[in-house]
């Protein structure tokens, strides 16, 4: 097999293009490739569909720098702080340029991914019913049952197929062979859907490691075209086992975010004036070694013998 091991910045330019209907994260607030998002941003991609399972911060980032024309979701914003600043501006203002949105639940978003991870030509659902969602989002069909001889509707959603998904992982052999664990959310939905797979693996390992616990590994590592080792590649989201979670980055995030030009300084300093995520690193210091997670809980040990 050809290792799949690449730059971060040869992953995002070779695989990810503009228009494209991309997939950053899909753990909600865990293990969230805050790194593939700044790439992005210092690449200057553009007209992305952002299919987007809470992602925290980083759909509002990409929406203040001008890379996204769509959003594809239930919520734009900072968990920990509320909506987001740049959504806003782009819905009611139109800056840096109108935003459309499709919109869903966040059940019917993972519904969604669903059918498209199984090849379904769409799933039914009964949250949706007596919500305006099946108004703003003509693919989302009522439709009696037709299985029932009463009254009994359904909301037909159609299935999402992302062309990329991007997730952290906390490690991956070079084949793209990954394992997970933690909060997953739709993780393993998004990726069997989406066309291609990027990871970022906070470690990279033997095949033997990942091959001696299949069950960690949520989808195949053919579906994955480039690998990147990216210590951190997650900060400031939390990645489960190794990093904690940086709630001042959140928050200073989102106090400068308020106001447009807060925004820009905000990017300027912690995106586009670092070449890299390395320097991101070199520029946190102590900072960054003070999230890593120092304790142990392991789980139990599997027999996974056939004899």
């Amino acid at each position: 097999m050809k290792s799949k091991l690449v730059s971060l910045k040869e992953a995002v330019g070779s695989f990810i293009k503009d228009g494209d209907r991309v997939v950053i994260g899909a753990g909600l607030e865990h293990a969230i490739p805050f790194a593939a998002t700044f790439e992005l941003i210092r690449q200057g991609k553009r007209h992305l569909d952002l299919i987007a399972p809470i992602s925290d911060a980083s759909a509002d980032m990409l929406i203040g720098a001008g890379c996204a024309s769509s959003v594809t979701g239930a919520w734009v914003g900072n968990v920990s702080g509320g909506l987001g600043h740049n959504y806003r501006r782009a819905m009611e203002q139109g800056i840096p340029h109108p935003l459309k949105v499709n919109d869903f639940s966040n059940f019917s978003l993972a519904m969604a991914l669903m059918a498209g991870a199984y090849g379904m030509p769409f799933v039914p659902v009964r949250s949706l019913l007596g919500s305006d969602i099946t108004q703003s989002n003509p693919d989302h069909r009522l439709l009696q049952n037709p299985l029932s001889d009463e009254a009994d509707p359904v909301v037909l959603v159609k299935p999402l197929l992302p062309d990329v998904a991007v997730f952290s992982v906390p490690r991956s052999d070079l084949f793209g062979n990954a394992h997970h664990w933690g909060s997953l959310g739709v993780t393993q939905e998004a990726g069997l859907a989406a066309r291609k797979v990027i990871l970022l693996a906070d470690e990279i390992v033997d095949p033997a490691v990942i091959s001696s616990d299949p069950n960690r590994v949520l989808f195949p590592g053919f579906k994955v075209v480039a690998v990147v080792h990216e210590p951190a590649g997650q900060y400031p989201s939390p990645l489960t086992g190794c990093w904690k979670r940086d709630n001042a980055f959140f928050n200073d995030y989102h106090q400068r975010s308020r106001q447009r030009d807060g925004y820009l300084s905000w990017m300027d300093e912690w995106v586009l004036s670092l070449p890299d995520h390395a320097s991101l690193r070199t520029k946190l210091g102590g900072r960054l070694s003070d999230l890593r997670i120092k304790g142990q809980a392991f789980s139990a040990p599997a027999n996974f013998a056939s004899e």
